[in-house]
């Protein structure tokens, strides 16, 4: 994650994005401050082509600007606007070319993703909207269409994280929704997007453990000299590093434009790392660590959002199994190689 644009968001981020600010996102649903600052400082539109107003940036250079949103457990909608964003702009669906249309607010403001599914009398319904509380608007596929539309309108009640909602559209409101020409899997865009989240606040979680562990004193020497301790911190980077490693391999491409296989591993083994780490981490710091005052259970809450959220590890595993067993005729050896080769 050190390259100059997620450098940059961090300066960005220690100062507008502390565990205060999240609290309080968290406690009220109100993200616009926050959000007015992000959006201000162009990294919404970091995956956008520079001829479209945007920085033209490639998966594989916004990945650690992505990341960054996992570190500091980012409570609006920022990954997942830099990449509704930049399926909009491949659609001709732009900011600049909708200014004269209804949707232009939606284009501007906060887009999360979602899956979506039509119902008996033609309205849409989405559960688990990520961060749908805070979000101005959801870019939503079922498995036929995609479409935008605005939070603001629809039906909205809690989901299981506390940012999330399920929402519901009605059949007039879907038929006068924004579609998109070209069909877009969300669930392949959310799997990159969390991915790098779950990279990033999985390091977040090692280190802040780490640091505790050799802070907290027992019997007279820091936690962290045990045994039994070294043992779990030792498991606990593995699983992070392994974790940060595959999600850069799920951002491997030179497009905006993500790679199914490579998603597939990278979601899938950051994803397992997300139950590994968080129980590890709570093991660790014992009973202190469950407390709402705590900014453990800022991280440790996301990590089983996330986890789910875009298809846990079992979805995309059997994504790989189907991919060797449908559609390769060469060993499982050459299809790792092909999805870990960077080069290709």
């Amino acid at each position: 994650m050190d390259d100059l644009f997620s450098d940059a968001l961090r300066q960005l981020l220690d100062d507008q994005c502390t565990p205060a600010v999240v609290r309080q996102i968290e406690a009220s649903g109100d993200g616009a401050a926050l959000w007015a600052h992000l959006d201000s400082s162009g990294f919404a539109d970091a995956l956008v082509a520079e001829a479209q107003g945007g920085a033209g940036l490639s998966l594989r250079e916004a990945q650690g600007v992505m990341a960054m949103c996992g570190r500091y457990t980012v409570p609006v909608p920022l990954a997942e606007t830099m990449m509704a964003r930049s399926v909009l702009a491949q659609a001709g669906l732009s900011e600049t070319e909708l200014v004269d249309s209804a949707w232009a607010n939606a284009a501007k403001g906060s887009i999360t993703l979602a899956q979506g599914q039509l119902a008996e009398d033609g309205s849409l319904v989405c559960a688990n909207v990520q961060l749908g509380r805070v979000a101005d608007a959801v870019l939503v596929s079922d498995a036929q269409h995609t479409w935008l539309l605005s939070t603001q309108h629809a039906q909205s009640s809690p989901a299981s994280f506390v940012l999330d909602t399920d929402l519901r559209w009605s059949a007039p409101q879907v038929a006068a929704a924004l579609r998109v020409p070209k069909y877009q899997d969300v669930r392949l865009l959310l799997g990159c997007i969390n991915a790098a989240q779950l990279s990033g606040a999985l390091l977040a979680v090692f280190n802040n453990t780490l640091q505790y562990a050799n802070d907290r004193v027992q019997f007279g020497k820091a936690i962290g000299k045990f045994q039994a301790i070294q043992h779990q911190l030792s498991v606990m980077a593995e699983h992070s590093f392994a974790a940060h490693m595959a999600a850069q391999l799920g951002c491997a491409s030179d497009t905006a434009s993500p790679d199914r296989v490579r998603v597939a591993v990278a979601k899938a083994r950051t994803s397992e790392a997300a139950l590994e780490v968080a129980g590890l981490s709570h093991s660790i710091h014992g009973a202190i660590g469950f407390t709402h005052e705590f900014d453990l259970q800022l991280f440790t809450r996301r990590l089983h959002a996330w986890r789910q959220s875009g298809g846990a590890e079992s979805y995309w595993h059997t994504v790989l199994g189907t991919e060797l067993v449908d559609h390769r005729n060469g060993l499982a050896l050459d299809l790792i190689r092909s999805a870990t080769d960077v080069t290709v």
